[in-house]
């Protein structure tokens, strides 16, 4: 199973033009894919962005901590569930959510069932468009609590807010998928094409 990289990456500067040069001299290379840049929109600082790369990432942050243009990054290694299911980077413009949940790591192989089931009748309304682009749970479970991660793109942020009431059965998955959550936290961005 590919490896996934979540990394949250500050600029030493308001200007990104050096850290995506910096960026695209990492990935590409070393087995090193890149599956999106992300800036934001709203849950993320002025010059913060985040970065999902793929295949041989597990040094991922040494590499990007020794870029000069780089203050900081902060990156959880994943794996897919559900979606991707295709290692590839995004190219669909419009709105990214990054929706991490915190979960207990037993309840990881039902949130994700409940999420495919949900994203039959989600990904199909008419009143939104929305497609969720990926279901990631964390690379190591060891742990007795961890992360997932979901991102969800919508065509802007009127589908985004319609789309807290889709019809069921997602809705009900939803909710029983609530019920297994600790706690959730959504971050909204643009895909930097």
């Amino acid at each position: 199973m590919t490896t996934y990289a979540y990394s949250t990456l500050r600029s030493t500067t308001g200007s990104f033009q050096t850290m995506f040069d910096d960026i695209d001299g990492i990935v590409g290379k070393n087995d090193i894919g890149l599956w999106g840049r992300f800036m934001s929109l709203f849950g993320l600082a002025s010059n913060e962005l985040i970065l999902v790369t793929y295949g041989a990432v597990t040094d991922i942050d040494q590499r990007l901590n020794s870029c000069s243009s780089i203050e900081d990054v902060s990156t959880l290694l994943l794996e897919p569930t559900v979606r991707p299911t295709e290692d590839r980077m995004r190219d669909r413009e419009g709105l990214y959510v990054f929706r991490t949940f915190s979960v207990y790591h037993k309840d990881v192989e039902e949130i994700a069932a409940l999420s495919k089931e949900a994203w039959t009748t989600f990904e199909t309304s008419e009143e939104y468009n929305a497609i969720p682009q990926a279901l990631f749970c964390q690379n190591d479970r060891s742990e007795t609590e961890g992360t997932m991660l979901l991102v969800t793109w919508y065509d802007g942020l009127n589908s985004w807010q319609t789309s807290r009431q889709p019809p069921d059965p997602a809705g009900r998955n939803f909710r029983r998928r609530s019920q297994l959550t600790l706690a959730t936290k959504a971050i909204a961005t643009r895909l930097i094409v």
